[in-house]
């Protein structure tokens, strides 16, 4: 069973009203409230017809980006990595979240130093979980003492991590990629090109639609962005079941797919 893809549960939590005060690389302007909780709610519900339990917990005002809920933790079997992202206004967010990964999970460990003012900064968005490796993309919000202290931590649980770097510009490693399955992964050429996938397949993000790359592959179903129509023929021409969901109003505020859950089979170790 592959233990990258293949998930028995997701987590997620529901988006607040301050989401309009989110952290964004460009104003493009607020994203409308109530459009964002009705394309959540299909978000929800395309993870459940992927065959996933899911939860959904209350909203945090007090924290407009806490919907991108992946930011704060790594999740690999039945542990939970309590990860500290790297925007100082998003830095209680895992104290917020860790009683709840208690309650689900076997064992927590917290990020070292994830504490301490000037500790060590990772953010989910920038982890990529293969079935070999775990790629961890150095950027704003991902510093070197963050891959460090998060490397040990999954050697001891039997990954080994990688650090990449993420191409100037993208906020996050997996904006520009997403993994298809035991080999595959669907990049924008400028991340491919950077050699990072040299041990993979590669199937390029066509031109003029790398913000699909940001895909989730969730069991059997490939779940992306819509408006991207030669990406969904591409994935489904490869073979791939695909779900195009609304993804406009969390895009405003640099929010893609994979950020707005956490995703774990339960049933591994």
């Amino acid at each position: 069973m592959p233990r990258s893809y293949s998930f028995t549960h997701t987590l997620s939590r529901a988006p607040a009203p301050s989401i309009t005060d989110g952290l964004r690389a460009d104003d493009v302007g607020d994203p409308e409230f109530e459009t964002l909780l009705f394309h959540h709610a299909a978000y929800i519900s395309a993870l459940e017809e992927a065959g996933c339990e899911t939860r959904v917990l209350p909203a945090l005002e007090h924290f407009p980006d806490s919907v991108f809920i992946e930011d704060a933790a790594l999740c690999l079997g039945s542990t939970a990595i309590a990860l500290r992202p790297g925007a100082p206004s998003r830095f209680g967010e895992t104290a917020a979240l860790r009683p709840d990964l208690q309650r689900i999970f076997d064992t927590v460990i917290d990020l070292p130093g994830a504490s301490m003012e000037d500790g060590a900064l990772v953010d989910g968005g920038d982890i990529l979980v293969t079935e070999t490796e775990v790629l961890v993309g150095l950027s704003e919000r991902t510093d070197q003492a963050g891959f460090d202290a998060l490397s040990e931590i999954v050697k001891d649980l039997g990954y080994q991590a990688r650090a990449v770097h993420t191409p100037k510009g993208v906020l996050h490693f997996k904006s520009d990629c997403g993994l298809l399955d035991d080999e595959t992964i669907f990049s924008t050429q400028a991340l491919a090109a950077s050699g990072c996938f040299e041990t993979y397949r590669v199937l390029d993000a066509p031109v003029g639609e790398e913000r699909a790359a940001n895909l989730i592959r969730v069991n059997d179903h490939v779940l992306i962005s819509d408006g991207y129509p030669r990406t969904a023929d591409l994935l489904t021409g490869a073979g791939y079941t695909v779900i195009t969901l609304p993804n406009s109003e969390a895009a405003k505020v640099d929010g893609g797919l994979s950020c707005m859950s956490l995703r774990f089979n339960l049933d591994t170790p």
